[in-house]
């Protein structure tokens, strides 16, 4: 379940509440589904981060196993199928309207299954060689106790490939960057045409922001989330800011 914003340039909340916090503030990743890769298409730092993954699959033997966890509508499935021909993919998307969406949008694909359940009713354990998961722990319950899942995924020397939102939203900043950037490519008409289509992104970013101040979803530094990472069972190869600084880019891999 990526997200189409950042974050808000003000202190995070870095204790996620997973007792405290009232789950019934989220978003609606249905509604979020239907315009997400309209503006995927045209945020270039969306893709740049689709680049990056591409490039990454490049530099490393090629994984058996695959799981993209929280995959959304398929964009970092497809790039792995693509990439990997010859190997398991399981794409793990528990909302109806993405799982959908991504099924229609990866059909060529004959080495995908897809899986409607929760990253916690996985029941596989240690035999992923590569599990991607983008965007998408900060919005599940009790992430640290997500990570722990992720790691019981893989196999013993398995590679995570994980990018998480850190920071609240800010909704106004990213509207302003997007609407210049799609201005700039195709133009006034052509950028209020897109924004127009898309609108019910800004409405669950809000609500995405809202759900961060009050504990619902998580937010962290990038040393905090370093830390809990390694603390469950990861080693750290490669760590940067990506998406305008304000999500954490973390290449792992599994200890034994």
């Amino acid at each position: 379940m990526p997200s189409q914003a950042g974050a808000e340039m003000s202190s995070p909340r870095t204790k996620y509440r997973s007792k405290a916090a009232n789950r019934s503030v989220s978003a609606d990743w249905s509604a979020y589904s239907a315009s997400y890769d309209l503006l995927s298409k045209h945020n270039p730092e969306y893709q740049a981060l689709l680049q990056g993954f591409e490039a990454f699959l490049d530099s490393i033997e090629t994984p058996q196993i695959i799981y993209d966890i929280g995959g959304g509508t398929g964009n970092y499935t497809e790039i792995a199928a693509r990439a990997c021909p010859d190997s398991e993919i399981h794409f793990v998307e528990p909302d109806t309207n993405m799982n959908r969406s991504a099924q229609s949008k990866l059909a060529a694909y004959k080495n995908i299954t897809y899986d409607n359940r929760t990253l916690q009713d996985i029941d596989a354990t240690g035999t992923a060689d590569l599990v991607i998961c983008i965007h998408a722990l900060y919005a599940m319950p009790a992430p640290e106790q997500r990570l722990a899942d992720l790691r019981r995924l893989l196999r013993p020397g398995g590679c995570l490939y994980l990018i998480d939102i850190g920071r609240y939203m800010n909704v106004p900043d990213w509207r302003s960057y997007l609407f210049a950037s799609v201005k700039k490519e195709l133009g006034l008409i052509g950028a209020l045409r897109v924004f127009w289509q898309g609108r019910e992104i800004a409405k669950q970013n809000k609500s995405i922001l809202e759900a961060q101040k009050k504990g619902v979803y998580w937010t962290h530094t990038e040393t905090e989330f370093a830390s809990l990472v390694a603390q469950n069972g990861f080693e750290i190869v490669r760590q940067q800011s990506v998406y305008r600084d304000h999500s954490d880019l973390l290449v792992c891999r599994a200890i034994s």
